[in-house]
């Protein structure tokens, strides 16, 4: 039976020299990698104590909505600024190159729902952490954060310290 990192592609040099990209691409579009993506991330989290999961744009989504499903939990969109329809709150951070900003409704749950954030990796955490601050401007307490990848050389567990972070891969020194 094949593991996880063996539908992960890894594109060395991309999108700089010296990076090693983990390509989800391979994982997605072959039906039992994805489909062991999902239920080992399902798998991770069927014992937290979460009501409400809410994943990133657009890789989050990815995971996220199937997992929702898999766990019969409501899924909530975080998205790039501008992209949702209704009233949002948003969130900005800082990239290698800039800043951007994440959004959510402002309905997108209740004050006080526990809340498991998904998404595909988490690298440096800039990401992750925007969730965790827009999640929490609405209310919403962060349970746990899920991702397929984690890539502990680049520090973003550091980054959320104090929430519980579960991740199905690590490449670790590779």
């Amino acid at each position: 039976m094949k593991d996880i990192k063996d539908y992960i592609r890894t594109i060395p040099d991309f999108p700089q020299p010296g990076v090693q990209f983990r390509d989800i691409t391979t994982i997605i579009q072959d039906a039992d990698g994805l489909q062991l993506a999902v239920d080992t991330m399902s798998d991770l989290v069927k014992d937290l104590d979460f009501d409400v999961i809410c994943g990133a744009e657009s890789r989050g989504f990815i995971f996220g909505a199937p997992m929702a499903y898999n766990l019969h939990k409501p899924f909530v969109l975080i998205r790039k600024k501008g992209k949702l329809p209704g009233k949002t709150i948003s969130q900005s951070y800082d990239l290698e190159y800039g800043s951007t900003e994440i959004e959510m409704h402002v309905d997108s749950f209740e004050p006080g729902k526990k809340i498991l954030i998904v998404d595909d990796l988490i690298a440096t955490g800039g990401t992750t952490e925007a969730m965790i601050k827009l999640v929490e401007k609405l209310g919403g307490v962060v349970s746990a954060v899920c991702v397929l990848i984690e890539l502990p050389d680049l520090k973003g567990r550091e980054k959320i310290s104090g929430y519980k972070l579960v991740s199905a891969v690590t490449y670790e020194g590779e």
